[in-house]
């Protein structure tokens, strides 16, 4: 193994080298004396030498296809953090997180006690159509046994996931049936949606609407509109859109999201670069949601086209932005293709709200762990519990559309900031959060009881019959069991707090997101500060 680490490491750094110190500078013709022969270069650029040398006068074959790939992803590490090299063999699961669909089997499905448990069947895909149910495990896959500390989440979506029509054989235990039983299931196009919630509050005699966007993709303005007109359909006369934990996507989208809320001329986003013509969007007057009252939530979370849009309403003075600083990603991608089938995400530009602002946090070129660590240092210096401990590396004094100052450098500050509340939290219940257990706890109840729970069709009434359930003991000898010791004043304290998830968690299970939003938002510290500012 050091036989082999050792020369290839040396090839990287004298690549590396090659290419930072001069990438694209031309050489004149040239050549190398070897022992017994001569290696003749023609006028390309260093990188272009180094490989033509590697590939033909190196003592060893070398897989010049797999050094390549880690030079190019060491070579742009040392850009900003959101350029990116993406090797030919994971650009098609990169480019799918942003798809409106995929193709594959068509289950959720959760890794416990080191099996495959089936959490929910996607309606309408390929394994309902066989007879697959929420709570089966899949314990083969093309008849061999697909079980094991090696199963994890990449590998069992690398596996299930394949071209459309091709075919996957699955064994599966039910519970209930002894025999192992086998289904053979064709790969169909599976959707993937950006709205996860759209619910309606209701509020003494108003109904408020709300949406969760979870992510920028090919199709998110598209569900998104659907969205609103459902719910006003139902009675909503004003609208909180949740981009919480929302990391970004296209900015077209979020362009035109944004277009349905402002008046006709009002600017949504600029952006600019090097070689990157200026660009403005502005709303052209469409919007069907231009007057009604609005209020966008944001965290720590949301990022790049989540900032777009929120900037845009704040800048516009258009909503009323609640939650805490945003991300701070105020940089523009391209995704440029190699002829081999990779491709690198390099920035070209950075995007400035109306007000002129650009939000992109500060960061030092190729630190790519002082930046990703800088979340763990807002949360160290107290920024998620209070506005006081937030600075902004921008100091200039940006101004709204109404003439209040906001800040650039570091995120979106809302105009109303929540902290989060840690009245009822314990050493135990951070304890039993941060190992999963309240999840793998509500997947294993849902299981054991899942016949029972079938019969509650809404969130309410399953609820309802968690609470007289009590099933807080049975939790608390499954967390013993795992090591973690009670304690029984923390639990007492904490209960509501484990109640609410488990119980989520559970409904989750039974009744996918449409079903778990609207519980775990009730109680939500956020959320309820928007219904309030939105009812007062």
């Amino acid at each position: 193994m050091k036989k082999f680490i050792l020369p290839t490491a040396t090839i990287v750094c004298l690549l590396l080298g090659f290419m930072i110190g001069n990438a694209v500078s031309k050489a004149q013709a040239q050549r190398i004396i070897l022992h017994g022969g001569q290696v003749f270069l023609q006028p390309d650029s260093k990188v272009e030498q180094l490989l033509q040398v590697l590939q033909t006068a190196y003592v060893d074959t070398l897989d010049m296809d797999s050094i390549t790939d880690v030079a190019m992803a060491e070579f742009i590490q040392q850009l900003d953090p959101h350029s990116a090299y993406i090797p030919k063999k994971d650009l098609e699961m990169v480019n799918s997180e942003l798809s409106s669909s995929f193709s594959g089997i068509g289950v959720q499905f959760t890794i416990q006690n080191d099996t495959i448990n089936v959490v929910a069947v996607i309606s309408g895909g390929p394994s309902e159509s066989v007879g697959v149910l929420a709570g089966d495990k899949i314990v083969m896959v093309d008849d061999s046994a697909f079980v094991g500390k090696s199963i994890n989440n990449e590998r069992v979506m690398h596996t299930l996931r394949g071209e459309k029509g091709t075919k996957v054989k699955l064994g599966i235990r039910r519970a209930g049936t002894d025999e192992l039983l086998h289904y053979t299931i064709t790969r169909g196009d599976i959707p993937m949606h950006s709205v996860t919630a759209k619910f309606i509050i209701p509020r003494d005699k108003e109904k408020i609407g709300f949406v969760r966007v979870d992510k920028f993709g090919e199709k998110t303005y598209d569900e998104f509109i659907r969205a609103l007109a459902q719910l006003k359909s139902e009675g909503a006369t004003s609208y909180i859109v949740d981009l919480r934990e929302n990391s970004g996507g296209f900015m077209e989208q979020t362009i035109k999201m944004a277009n349905e809320f402002l008046q006709q001329g009002d600017l949504i986003v600029y952006a600019e670069g090097r070689a990157y013509p200026r660009y403005e969007a502005k709303a052209n007057g469409t919007g069907r949601f231009r007057d009604v009252p609005l209020v966008v939530l944001i965290d720590n979370f949301s990022a790049s086209a989540s900032e777009i849009f929120a900037g845009a309403m704040q800048d516009n003075d258009r909503a009323m932005v609640i939650g805490r600083r945003s991300f701070g990603k105020g940089l523009v991608q391209q995704q440029i293709p190699f002829e081999d089938g990779s491709a690198m995400r390099l920035t070209v530009a950075r995007y400035y709200t109306p007000s002129g602002r650009c939000i992109q946090k500060p960061y030092k070129m190729g630190d790519q762990q002082d930046y990703e660590m800088e979340l763990l240092d807002r949360f160290e210096k107290g920024e998620f519990y209070s506005a006081d401990s937030i600075h902004f590396a921008d100091t200039t004094s940006y101004y709204t559309k109404k003439g209040r100052v906001v800040r650039g450098g570091g995120g979106i500050m809302p105009d109303i900031f929540v902290g989060r509340d840690t009245t009822l939290f314990t050493p135990y219940f951070n304890r039993v959060v941060n190992l999963a257990y309240t999840y793998q706890f509500a997947f294993q109840y849902t299981d054991k009881h899942r016949h029972q729970l079938e019969q509650y069709k809404d969130w309410q009434s399953l609820e309802k019959h968690l609470i007289s359930e009590n099933w807080l003991p049975e939790f608390v000898a499954f967390c013993k069991a795992k090591g973690v010791e009670p304690n029984e004043e923390q639990i007492a304290k904490s209960k509501p707090l484990i109640q609410r998830l488990v119980n989520s968690y559970i409904v989750r299970n039974m009744l996918n997101d449409e079903g778990f939003f609207p519980l775990f938002e009730r109680d939500d510290e956020i959320t309820m500060k928007a219904i309030e500012y939105l009812t007062r």
